[in-house]
This record gives structure tokens, C-alpha cells and sequence, in this order.
């Protein structure tokens, strides 16, 4: 099975494996695992992962040291699991998945939720898996041309 991978990768954010066909395969929360648990995950699934379509993040003017400090962490471990297992990624501007995917959010969370949820009508979306399961349907379109 051919599977992409969806990762947003704040520090509330989770990543989401689905197929080519659009079934959805599991996801995985930040804030519930460990980086160690993380990484058995990706593990497991590594063999079917083509590839994975990780959010490109920044800062913000006004987030706190600590919080970007974190961020950061998050995004480059992230860079480092995908590196290390050999899984092909590609950085996508949360604009352009938000563009593509019709939820231009501007930092309204609920925008991307609704979202999700009309996609995927049989899922529990979350604000934690919301965006990364846009994310892998915008991989997901990308990888069969749609």
C-alpha cells in the first residue's frame, strides 16, 4: 500500500497517514506521545510511506521564547526522523495547502477543522489532526495529479 504522510508539526499538531484512494489509515497527536513513541510509529510504517508532506513553519511576531524554542524542536525532529529513515519530503507553505485544500484560515483553527471534517465526514477530527490531514489529502492530490 502506497501511503502519504501528513505532519503539522506545532507543538499541538499530530501527523496522518492516509492511502493513495483516500482511505484513511491512523494519525498520531503531539501532545499524547512521546517523541520515542513518535518515532516507533514511523518506524512501523516507513515501508509503505512514498512520502511525506511536512507543514513549513516560522515563528511569529509575539510567541513567546519558549514556545518558538519548542516549535522548532518539533519541526526538526521531524526533519531528522524523515531524514534518517530515508522517506522523500516536501515542504508546503501553509498557505498553499490552505489554498488548495478551500480553508484560508487566517489563524482560525475551527476553519481547517470544518474542513477536515466535511472530507472526511466517517473521522473524529480534532484541532490536533485537522490540519494534518489536510496536509497528507493536499500530498495526496499532489501524488495523483488531481
Amino acid at each position: 500500500m502506497e501511503l502519504i504522510l501528513g505532519i503539522d508539526p506545532g507543538i499541538s499538531g499530530g501527523a496522518v497517514l492516509l492511502a493513495k484512494d483516500k482511505v484513511f489509515i491512523e494519525t498520531v497527536v503531539f501532545s499524547h506521545i512521546t517523541s520515542t513513541d513518535v518515532a516507533n510509529w514511523l518506524i512501523k510504517a516507513t515501508p509503505d510511506i512514498t512520502i511525506a508532506y511536512i507543514e513549513q513553519v516560522h515563528s511569529f511576531p509575539g510567541q513567546g521564547v519558549s514556545s518558538t524554542f519548542k516549535f522548532g524542536q518539533n519541526f526538526g525532529l521531524w526533519i531528522g526522523f524523515l531524514t534518517a529513515l530515508k522517506i522523500p519530503f516536501q515542504f508546503v507553505q501553509p498557505l498553499k495547502w490552505q489554498t488548495a485544500m478551500s480553508c484560508k484560515t487566517g489563524g482560525d483553527k475551527n476553519i481547517s477543522k470544518a474542513r477536515a471534517q466535511e472530507l472526511f465526514p466517517h473521522l473524529k477530527i480534532t484541532h490536533a489532526n485537522a490540519d494534518a490531514l489536510l496536509i497528507a489529502e493536499y500530498g495526496r492530490r499532489k501524488e495523483i495529479g488531481l
